[in-house]
């Protein structure tokens, strides 16, 4: 039996979830859509305890949390507060700030919101999602502000911006779904891997000239077909835009970085990265991911707020809630010895 529909507007979420009580249902049929299965006897008929958001066995008296597995699980903010939250972040196409969500929905501390969009930001990856296929463009860009003093456009030293590696589906003329990672450099190295995690072997891939994706340990010698393409050619044939696919995802991406965000920290551009490809792949039906934010059905791991947060800052510094406009430089771990 499949889970209940996911609301498609404003109107059908305050038909659907007017109260707590109809989120922990909802809840308890997304887990049990052919109805409720004890997990430790088999029984099929249960308790509901909604103040302490648990179904109880009847034969057995196991207690089950319908919120474990989902981005709420352990969780005392109110149901309706996080489906609420899934709802904007889903039907509000450009993303939401943490300020916006918590001016929407009333909340008295700035921390909750942050902390709600960062956890619906880390269920928002599908670790069995499918890899690119057919035809992929890829390319690598910089995200940060302009620095002056650098020597070219591929220059590391010294440079405060993340280098970001960006893989697109062509569609005749239009773009299918893409995939965004920091990477700490552009070798064959870091490209390779990178180029393996995201895209289905047997695919072409089309890349502009960079000796990062040839060579021994290129692109053509992983059992892809590489079509590499140099600005040369390009301006031969009276155009000039080699990649010109990735190129429209890259400029989206920084758009929406400094429009919706007025630009992210180093330590949390990954998961944006997430929620920015998590967008442009559901552009088309951007509502169908509101169970996919609530953890429904992918059981994802409950991320704790430490790990939201990364590695606590030296002994006497204090947390800070965020970074200011801009990005600064990450430091990426060393290379494990041989």
């Amino acid at each position: 039996m499949p889970r209940p529909p996911y609301p498609h507007n404003v109107a059908d979420f305050n038909r659907m979830f007017p109260d707590e009580d109809a989120c922990l249902a909802y809840l308890g049929v997304c887990r049990w859509p052919d109805g409720f299965r004890c997990p430790r006897c088999g029984h099929d008929a249960a308790f509901a305890l909604p103040r302490r958001r648990l179904w109880q066995c009847k034969s057995c008296g196991h207690q089950t949390s319908v919120t474990a597995g989902t981005v709420m699980h352990r969780t005392r903010t109110p149901l309706l507060i996080w489906f609420w939250a899934a709802f904007w972040m889903t039907a509000h196409k450009p993303g939401l700030s943490a300020l916006q969500l918590q001016h929407m929905l009333g909340l008295a501390r700035y921390e909750t919101a942050w902390l709600i969009l960062h956890k619906l930001r880390r269920a928002m990856v599908d670790a069995n999602r499918e890899p690119l296929k057919g035809t992929v463009e890829i390319d690598e860009t910089f995200i940060g502000r302009e620095q002056l003093g650098l020597r070219g456009g591929r220059q590391l030293a010294g440079r405060k911006a993340l280098l970001v590696g960006v893989a697109v589906e062509v569609r005749g003329g239009g773009s299918g779904r893409c995939r965004a990672e920091v990477i700490p450099d552009a070798t064959a190295a870091t490209l390779s891997p990178f180029i393996v995690r995201n895209i289905a072997l047997g695919s072409t891939v089309l890349s502009d000239g960079h000796r990062g994706y040839q060579g021994r340990d290129g692109v053509a010698a992983l059992g892809y077909i590489h079509l590499p393409r140099t600005q040369e050619s390009f301006r031969k044939a009276g155009t000039e835009d080699v990649v010109p696919h990735a190129h429209r995802v890259i400029s989206n991406l920084k758009a929406w970085l400094l429009g919706t965000h007025r630009g992210v920290g180093a330590d949390q551009l990954p998961v944006y990265l997430d929620e920015f490809v998590f967008r442009w792949n559901r552009r088309r039906t951007p509502m169908a991911g509101f169970q996919t934010l609530l953890g429904l059905g992918t059981h994802h791991e409950p991320t704790t707020y430490d790990e939201v947060l990364g590695r606590p800052p030296a002994a006497g510094v204090p947390r800070t809630r965020g970074r200011k406009t801009g990005l600064t430089r990450i430091s990426h771990p060393a290379p494990a010895s041989t």
